[in-house]
């Protein structure tokens, strides 16, 4: 059986706009028959891995997602003397490896997600290529890696369309962040003024627009199939250990960057309640089905999602082996157990 570790946040927003829809709005969904904000998990999932907490603990441990990879290589051999000419089909051939080309270009069509062992194997291969003077050979061209620590695939996956053998079945699954109430989205008019305009002239704007924007308090959810995560990371327990707590604390602390010099949209969890063990896993957003009104949203929130909890074990069971949770509406538990309680 896999062991799960489940994270259900609540956060909240003051006026802000985290994630943007095409039309520069921020993002909704229904729920419960009630609009809600939304912040779509490829946001959370992109803000998390590109943050300086996983930058800070996980750095030799990161992939690189890019359709570019093939510029790196070029310059790679460019810089060690080999013609452009040359160094753009040998180039070319390596980052094709990741993903079919672009005509003309070392850009190839779909990001591909490179872990660090087969940046390095292009790299090595590219400066044995400079060296000897030649183009790779087919065998040299097997830069895919199935063994890898890439923290960041083995949390989230890959898909190599060209190359199935290499996909990554993702260790966690990130639900997009809905608010636990019903919302509606408010339009912010704004002006600027030229610096320079003395109003002597023209004393009007010289700029105006919109912008949307919307409070709320979100709930998250995020499952973590470690068994899986170890599995990916080709059983390196420790490592898997400190991905889970680099996770939870990017979840707990890394706001969404839409709009930010804008609204200054950074908050940390207020609520947060971790689950371990091997039951199969529930998200608890049925809690919010009704929307919370009053008040004290976090109040009602946190005693909305306490209930849900109770109310799965009481129908299905103990639906996990071990619970923790902090609260910093009032002040109880801390951020470092946390930690420890999920890696433990």
């Amino acid at each position: 059986m896999s062991q799960f570790i489940q994270l259900h946040l609540l956060t909240s927003y003051a006026p802000s706009n985290l994630n943007r829809d095409d039309l520069g709005r921020p993002k909704t969904a229904k729920m419960g028959g009630f609009d809600r904000l939304r912040v779509s998990s490829q946001s959370l999932k992109r803000n998390w891995r590109c943050s300086e907490i996983f930058e800070s603990s996980l750095a030799n441990n990161l992939g690189k997602r890019t359709k570019r990879f093939g510029q790196q290589v070029f310059d790679v051999l460019t810089e060690k003397g080999i013609e452009e000419k040359k160094a753009k089909k040998w180039a070319a051939s390596i980052a094709g490896v990741f993903g079919k080309g672009k005509k003309d270009s070392l850009e190839i069509e779909q990001l591909a997600h490179i872990s660090p062992e087969e940046q390095q194997a292009a790299f090595d291969l590219a400066t044995t290529l400079a060296a000897e003077g030649r183009e790779p050979t087919t065998d040299e061209l097997n830069l895919l890696r199935q063994n890898q620590s890439a923290v960041d695939i083995a949390l989230f996956g890959r898909m190599l369309a060209s190359s199935p053998a290499f996909n990554v079945e993702a260790a966690c699954q990130v639900a997009h962040a809905l608010s636990v109430h019903s919302v509606v989205v408010e339009d912010d008019y704004f002006t600027a003024v030229d610096d320079l305009n003395d109003g002597k002239e023209d004393s009007g704007s010289s700029h105006i627009g919109e912008s949307g924007f919307a409070a709320a308090l979100f709930y998250s959810y995020i499952c973590i199939n470690k068994t899986q995560l170890i599995d990916n990371l080709n059983g390196d327990e420790a490592l898997a250990n400190q991905a889970i707590q680099a996770l939870t604390e990017a979840a707990v602390k890394v706001s969404p960057k839409g709009k930010q010099s804008s609204f200054a949209s950074r908050a940390y969890a207020s609520y947060v309640l971790a689950e371990k063990g091997e039951q199969q896993p529930r998200s608890l957003s049925a809690s919010f089905l009704k929307p919370v009104h009053g008040a004290d949203q976090a109040d009602e929130a946190v005693k909305a999602l306490t209930r849900q909890v109770e109310n799965f074990d009481k129908v299905y069971g103990a639906c996990a082996d071990a619970r923790y949770s902090i609260n910093a509406v009032i002040g109880e538990g801390t951020f470092d157990e946390l930690k420890a309680f999920v890696a433990q």
